[in-house]
């Protein structure tokens, strides 16, 4: 990805002075992942002008690998980055590492977007595509850990550890469903409670029938040597020996620029997020949200999938758009050439339609 500014790439300098034209764009896609570079590749494909603002800080970056993509399985996150991003370019796209601190309505149905670097573009459609914040649980070591030893999706990383000794870290919201999940994965599963008080009596049935170890006493820390995780130390010293955990965070919207819009939320289990239609659009017209933007079970192909749909959606309303402008103020004056796409009809057809032609005798 290239590191210059937008003022660099689309060859205006800081800021936008009085009287002098704006960087405009059909489409600005805020976020750099796998939802907004597929959004700009299918809009680059349909010849539209898109800049892709991208912060650089994707949701998988710890992890050495993805898994489950087709044709990309175990592909290292950021490889599979710089290839969309090659690929984008290809077809114009113009990619500028930066972050859109905001989006201003211009009163036309379009947006300005306002960049940290202090410049401006403007955008006919905005794709939001800036993903979720992990919050993990305050337990010293985890988060140094996160994306190596410490995971959070069995489909993610079970294949890799499987038949390991896993330890599971219970969540008021999750209870024990993980634990339960990951013993197709491993039959060595022990489940910390860690702040949970209890499970429900249908989560220690199926607990004990699936031979998930339930440990009691909140998580004091990790015990790491030599760079990898060897087990969980207890508030009272107890330490329990495992190379794997499994922890799953509080997944947040990144959804800032949305709400600075008043763009209507949704609840979900984990809390808010963008409320969208089955494209992508929210309630602000004009603004589409992809990936992980709009919920936490987004994994990489599905987000791809979403910035696809999102990119065919606004050309066909940027097409459709266009043309019922253009039908609205064409005429064709007397006596000149008639107006591109006018209807022209053969002379006998003509001929049949006027009054008092011989074709209506």
């Amino acid at each position: 990805m290239t590191h210059s500014s937008v003022h660099e790439a689309a060859g205006s300098p800081q800021g936008t002075p009085a009287g002098e034209a704006q960087e405009q764009y059909d489409v600005v896609v805020v976020g750099g992942g796998a939802a907004g570079l597929s959004a700009a590749l299918i809009l680059g494909r349909a010849r539209r002008r898109v800049l892709v603002v991208d912060a650089g800080r994707p949701r998988n970056a710890p992890a050495a690998h993805m898994q489950g993509y087709l044709t990309r399985d175990g592909m290292a996150p950021a490889d599979f980055l710089a290839e969309g991003r090659r690929e984008v370019e290809a077809y114009g796209v113009r990619l500028v590492q930066d972050e859109a601190t905001a989006l201003l309505p211009d009163g036309d149905g379009e947006f300005e977007v306002v960049l940290a670097d202090g410049g401006r573009v403007h955008a006919r459609r905005v794709v939001v595509a800036t993903g979720l914040v992990d919050e993990l649980p305050d337990i010293p070591g985890l988060a140094e850990r996160w994306g190596r030893d410490v995971l959070h999706c069995p489909y993610c990383h079970g294949w890799e550890v499987r038949d390991q000794p896993l330890a599971v870290l219970a969540s008021p919201l999750m209870g024990a469903h993980q634990a339960l999940l990951l013993t197709q994965w491993s039959k060595d599963v022990t489940l910390f409670l860690h702040t949970v008080e209890d499970l429900s009596e249908a989560e220690w049935d199926q607990s004990a029938a699936a031979g998930v170890t339930v440990v009691a006493g909140r998580v004091a820390a990790l015990d790491i040597r030599d760079d990898r995780l060897a087990g969980l130390r207890l508030e009272d010293g107890t330490v329990f020996e495992r190379p794997v955990l499994f922890a799953g965070g509080t997944p947040v919207a990144s959804d800032g620029l949305l709400r600075a819009l008043g763009a209507d939320t949704t609840d979900t289990p984990v809390g808010p997020y963008p409320a969208v239609d089955a494209t992508g659009r929210t309630t602000v017209p004009g603004v589409w949200a992809v990936g992980n933007a709009t919920g936490p079970a987004e994994q990489v192909i599905n987000a791809a999938s979403s910035g696809y749909r999102a990119g065919t959606v606004i050309n066909a309303e940027l097409v459709l758009g266009d043309l019922v402008r253009a039908a609205q103020s064409r005429s064709v004056p007397g006596g000149s050439s008639p107006a591109p796409g006018a209807r022209i009809d053969p002379p006998s057809e003509r001929m049949r339609r006027e009054p008092g032609s011989a074709a209506r005798r």
